[in-house]
């Protein structure tokens, strides 16, 4: 099917149409149209669209399909008008889209596209994203009531940027290895270590896609986090702070965005720039890394002092630990930095557990530096309500660990920095 104009009123009736610069350039949706579609979908052009989404012949449609490649980049205020056009009248957007950047492609997102698919397309993704278009919106509880606006405390101090901060990234080797429960637990141990003189501590969410710093710290995800990332480049010292906030008046955060992001919507030299600001503004920085492995990567531990790698006594974070010291050792980058903690580590008792662990440790030629215990369900408790374990569990042998951990790291700074003064 290719023309909307060349449909006969005998015809099955309109119910979805492609739109794009030239349909002829995405012959896979076309393949896939027919497929899910029979006869029942048309093609139009940018122009064509933007006429037909004004006449009567458009109640008929269920969704478009907006194809695009980078070449329509340049087009992205007719392509937003389009997707707004659509959705003043009910009809869903899927966009398709070729090599676009991820800020071009966030943007499209959020002027209101409904899904998202790669192009060229995966099998069977375009019969999936009108699948979850199809579904029905959830119903809200009439007596519901959802606020405006989330309360957001946000800090009270002013960044001088006269500080030198210790950088501390966290990176899980292997799916659930704990790793965002230990940057969590270690950043609030840091936070209240001292009455009297507590180190400034802030903790960086930079899985944009699957982060959860703000779910185990109960805090929402706010606009302004996606705003930082975008322009790093225009940021200041005000604006990384605003963008920051603050638990229980202690600790500073910066959670992952609220929508979903591409993990390459930054480059090195954003993430850089990100850190520079944490770290003259704070104490410690801890930092909660996705799990993959991406072009930023390096800047983090270039910049890091100690790079904590978690992974758990099981086969997979073996070899995912053995492949990522093989591409560091690759690259020539400082692999030494990197600080290896077991998770659910083997009790003192159970020496078959810890012949394993220290077999692996010889395997992969890595000294196993931090045995965290299993914290037990008292972990997903507190990760649940929102709360640092040291809040519900203090005795719990997980927190003791990290705590230990902590003070280790408070010390040795304070060592340094008495050392500096002489």
């Amino acid at each position: 099917m290719t023309n909307v104009a060349a449909l006969k009123p005998e015809t099955a009736p309109i119910v979805a149409c492609t739109i794009s610069r030239d349909v002829q350039n995405f012959d896979l949706l076309i393949e896939d149209m027919e497929a899910e579609l029979g006869e029942s979908w048309g093609d139009l052009s940018f122009n064509d669209a933007t006429l037909f989404l004004t006449q009567p012949d458009a109640d008929s449609l269920e969704f478009v399909a907006i194809a695009v490649d980078d070449k329509d980049e340049a087009d992205l205020s007719r392509i937003s008008e389009l997707i707004k056009q659509a959705k003043s009248r009910n009809i869903r957007v899927i966009l398709i889209a070729e090599e676009v950047s991820p800020i071009v492609l966030h943007q499209m997102l959020r002027f209101g596209a409904d899904d998202f698919v790669p192009y060229p397309l995966p099998e069977g993704a375009l019969r999936e994203a009108i699948e979850r278009i199809r579904q029905p919106a959830p119903v809200a509880h009439p007596l519901a009531v959802v606020p405006e606006a989330q309360a957001v405390a946000t800090p009270s101090f002013k960044g001088n940027n006269d500080r030198d901060g210790v950088v501390l990234p966290v990176h899980g080797l292997a799916g659930g290895s704990g790793s965002t429960t230990f940057a969590v637990n270690l950043a609030w141990e840091l936070a209240t270590i001292s009455k009297k003189d507590a180190p400034r501590v802030c903790i960086l969410d930079l899985d944009f896609q699957g982060g959860s710093v703000a779910t185990y710290l109960d805090m929402p995800r706010r606009d302004a986090i996606y705003d930082v990332l975008s322009d790093t480049a225009g940021l200041d010292t005000d604006a990384f702070i605003q963008s920051l906030q603050t638990f229980n008046d202690k600790l500073h955060v910066f959670t992952s965005p609220a929508e979903m992001l591409p993990l390459d919507i930054v480059t090195a030299d954003d993430i850089e720039r990100l850190i520079n600001f944490a770290k003259t503004n704070f104490d410690f920085v801890i930092i909660d890394m996705p799990k993959t492995v991406v072009q930023w990567t390096e800047a983090v531990l270039h910049q890091a002092h100690v790079y904590f790698a978690l992974v758990e006594l099981d086969m997979r974070s073996a070899q995912n630990a053995l492949r990522l010291i093989r591409a560091l050792k690759a690259e020539d980058l400082p692999f030494e930095k990197l600080r290896f903690a077991l998770n659910r580590a083997p009790k003192f008792t159970d020496l078959s557990g810890k012949s394993r662990a220290k077999r692996m440790a010889e395997s992969l030629d890595i000294v196993i530096d931090i045995m965290l215990p299993d914290g037990t369900r008292q972990v997903t408790q507190a990760n649940d309500h929102g709360l640092p374990l040291a809040e519900t569990a203090a005795k719990n042998p997980l927190r003791k660990e990290i705590q230990k951990l902590a003070k280790s790291l408070f010390d040795l700074n304070k060592a340094a920095e008495a050392g500096k003064v002489k």
